[in-house]
């Protein structure tokens, strides 16, 4: 196990460059096993969930190279349909590997995936789809689906689910006839997915829309692709900068991604920048506002991104709503942030209120989630004293040596084995 150490209240300063999109790379090494030639991706953020889904691929009896920043893989001997339940119990995004299984073997048997502890994320909507298109779906404390062939239908989805709609989108691919995805989820990564099993001869249409077209083809090639840049650790990274009121330039993002998260800083009063692929936070001109944070569907703020902001809501003046419509339990981090002085009001499983500016201080805390884990480096950087974060292992999941990262903007963090 391992904790954090920060001495907070200083201000940081630099560049510091975004990591490839963690939220892509999954459904991209799902789509690799629908070929059984060479795939390779490029911009490979070095995080611990990376290791879980090279090891789950590995164990299905695909070859899995790793290098700098680049995975390549060839399923030519993809014959194993039940991806090892321990390492699925560790990452949710493995729920991905239900759709390329299906349409690849015509079967997959898969225990329910893990990952952070934020609230329910049922996958009826995923078998639903499975069913629509031709498969008996079935089981008893695990995930079974089967089918000769899988044939194009309409599906809509019970809900604009992200990995939903990339399972839909892998078991269609090589279905017969087409398949008409409707309330699909919008979000960079599904379209880079449709984006890549386009380069493999995949014929995807609607990409970026809720209603996207897929014609299912015999046969798909290898293909090479680079990760687009993980909003959600750029959006995390700006509020770092806005809340420890630094100048520090985000680069290698896609601003474009993070419209309405942008919109939100404006509305605050933060003081920023944006280039074509850099945001630069500068020094605050005015006292930060009150808001109401609510996330949605994408182009709407995203639920990963509330977190931070709500730590920025600390040091706003007056009181900011934060709106949690997603998960019920992601306001778990409320807790570790009034034990440094927050002023808060949990409203309900989905709701809290936050008044403010509050200065916080130095506390022993604890992370249970990926994005509560960077709420609380947050945290920690702007208050008094000296901080101890444990359950870092969450943040490892998520964000890419961190510590040597924010050590470069001149943040004082340690990690301590324990």
């Amino acid at each position: 196990m391992s904790k954090f150490i920060i001495q907070g209240g200083k201000i940081l300063s630099g560049e510091i460059k975004v990591s490839g999109s963690k939220n892509a790379l999954f459904p991209l090494m799902a789509a690799a096993l629908l070929t059984e030639e060479e795939c390779r991706f490029t911009n490979v953020p070095e995080i611990k969930d990376k290791q879980v889904m090279v090891e789950l691929i590995q164990d299905l009896g695909v070859e899995v190279k790793v290098s700098d920043r680049a995975i390549s893989i060839k399923a030519a001997n993809l014959k194993k349909s039940e991806p090892d339940p321990t390492l699925t119990g560790k990452l949710r995004g493995s729920v991905v590997l239900l759709g390329a299984l299906l349409a690849r073997l015509g079967k997959v048997k898969m225990f329910f995936p893990g990952g952070d502890l934020i609230g329910k994320r049922p996958v009826a909507a995923h078998l639903s789809a499975f069913q629509v298109l031709g498969a008996k779906v079935s089981g008893n404390g695990n995930i079974q689906a089967s089918a000769v062939k899988l044939i194009g239908a309409t599906v809509v989805l019970e809900e604009s689910s992200v990995t939903a709609t990339e399972n839909t989108i892998l078991a269609a691919v090589k279905a017969q006839g087409q398949t008409l995805i409707k309330l699909a989820a919008m979000e960079p990564h599904v379209q880079q997915l449709c984006e890549f099993l386009n380069n493999m001869g995949a014929k995807i249409s609607g990409i970026g829309t809720t209603t996207i077209i897929v014609e299912g083809v015999a046969k798909l090639h290898g293909a090479e692709i680079e990760l687009i840049p993980d909003s959600n650790e750029a959006a995390s990274l700006i509020v770092l900068a806005a809340a420890t009121k630094s100048q520090i330039k985000v680069t290698n993002l896609n601003p474009e991604f993070l419209d309405d998260f942008l919109l939100q800083l404006k509305k605050m009063g933060v003081n920023f920048q944006v280039g074509s692929d850099f945001v630069k936070v500068l020094a605050p001109t005015k006292e930060y506002l009150g808001a109401k944070i609510q996330c949605g569907l994408y182009p709407k703020l995203a639920s990963d991104d509330v977190p931070a902001l709500a730590v920025l809501a600390t040091q706003a003046t007056g009181e900011s709503l934060v709106y949690e419509w997603l998960y019920e339990n992601r306001l778990g981090y409320v807790d570790q942030l009034m034990q440094m002085g927050a002023r808060a009001q949990i409203l309900d499983p989905h709701r809290v209120k936050i008044t403010g500016a509050t200065p916080l201080h130095s506390a022993k805390i604890t992370s249970y989630d990926i994005r509560m884990g960077m709420t609380l480096v947050i945290a920690a950087l702007i208050a008094s004293g000296q901080s101890e974060i444990a359950g870092i292992e969450h943040i490892d999941r998520g964000y890419e040596n961190l510590e040597t990262r924010l050590t470069k903007l001149g943040a004082e963090i340690k990690r301590l084995e324990t």
